[in-house]
C-alpha cells in the first residue's frame, strides 16, 4: 500500500491505495492535541516576542510529535490496511527554509512556517515507520 498525506492546520487527510490504484482507506487524522495552537507563527504567535513565539512553536511541535493522534493514527491506519504500507508521500518544503523563529515570523516565511512544521513532524513520524517520498 502507498499512503499519501495532505495536511492542513491541525489535521490531515490520509489516503491509502494499492498497486492497482484503488483506494483502500481514506480518513481524516488529527495532527495536534486539543487546545494547542494550530498556527503558532501565522496566528497565535503574532502578538508575542520572538522568545515567547519560539516557546509556543516548540509546544505545538512537541504536541504534534507526541501526537496522541498522529502517531496512533498512522499506526491504526497501517493496521487497518490489507497490505503493509511501503511508502508515504508528503509535500516537500524548501530545503533552505529558515529554522530561526525570528526569520520565520517575517514575510515570505510567515505564511509557510506552520505548514512546514507539520510536514517536518509528519516526516519524522513517517520515517520512523517506513520510506517517505517528498513531492514538489
Amino acid at each position: 500500500m502507498r499512503l499519501g498525506i495532505a495536511h492542513h492546520f491541525g489535521w490531515a487527510v490520509a489516503v491509502a491505495a494499492g498497486a492497482d490504484l484503488r483506494v483502500a482507506d481514506r480518513r481524516r487524522i488529527k495532527l495536534i492535541e486539543p487546545g494547542v495552537a494550530t498556527a503558532p507563527i501565522h496566528h497565535e504567535g503574532k502578538a508575542l516576542d520572538d522568545a515567547a513565539a519560539a516557546a509556543l512553536v516548540e509546544h505545538a511541535r512537541a504536541s504534534a510529535r507526541r501526537a496522541t493522534a498522529t502517531a496512533a493514527a498512522l499506526d491504526e491506519l497501517a493496521a487497518a490496511l490489507p497490505e503493509p504500507v511501503v511508502s508515504i508521500s508528503l509535500r516537500a518544503w524548501p530545503a533552505d527554509f529558515p529554522t530561526d523563529i525570528a526569520v520565520q515570523r517575517r514575510a515570505p516565511y510567515e505564511s509557510q512556517a506552520d505548514s512546514v512544521m507539520y510536514r517536518q513532524v509528519l516526516t519524522e513520524l513517517a520515517r520512523a515507520r517506513l520510506t517517505v517520498s517528498l513531492s514538489r
